[in-house]
């Protein structure tokens, strides 16, 4: 039982998914070897029809984080309120990356120096549309399907901040 437990301690979830895998696939190679190729034949055929898109969403990534900052956005949204205060947050939640929770403090800042909460919950409703994700988006569906569930999310997303503005009471737009 010890021992478990420090092999538990030295192989992280993702090592003993790894490997739990590669055994998987050892095993299914050794009794029908003939299914593992056509596993192979298949997972590199996705592979390489999936790899041109994960380089593009990489560089879309680094110019996202390389050019737009938490900070940034703080900086246009103080000097802006109304309809331009709406966009901002739109497009803040678009373009924001990496987790949830580093964003809270950003939003909790925003609201201490008085954005309504209407707008903080525009900005987290946004980030559901990912512009990384997009050409992969593309793929599996179509370009109308994208620029309609894009359009519906950043209008929902609005009404969604516009009814939290007046369910507090706020003065809206």
């Amino acid at each position: 039982m010890k021992f478990v437990s420090e092999l538990k301690e030295k192989i992280s979830f993702t090592k003993a998914f790894f490997i739990t895998m590669l055994l998987i696939y050892l095993l299914i190679a050794f009794f029908n070897f003939n299914k593992f190729i056509k596993i192979a034949n298949f997972f590199s055929s996705i592979i390489f029809k999936i790899l041109p898109v994960l380089v593009l969403i990489f560089i879309l990534m680094f110019l996202v984080n390389y050019f737009v900052s938490p900070k940034l956005i703080l900086k246009h949204f103080n000097k802006a309120g109304g309809l331009v205060g709406w966009i901002i947050m739109v497009l803040g939640g678009v373009l924001s990356s990496g987790p949830i929770y580093m964003w809270y403090p950003l939003l909790a800042d925003l609201k201490k120096k008085g954005v309504k909460q209407g707008f903080i919950a525009t900005f987290l409703y946004n980030r559901a549309i990912k512009v990384p994700l997009m050409p992969l988006f593309l793929i599996y569906f179509d370009f109308k399907m994208l620029l309609v569930l894009t359009f519906v999310m950043i209008v929902f997303s609005i009404i969604q901040g516009l009814i939290i503005n007046y369910l507090e009471d706020e003065k809206v737009l």
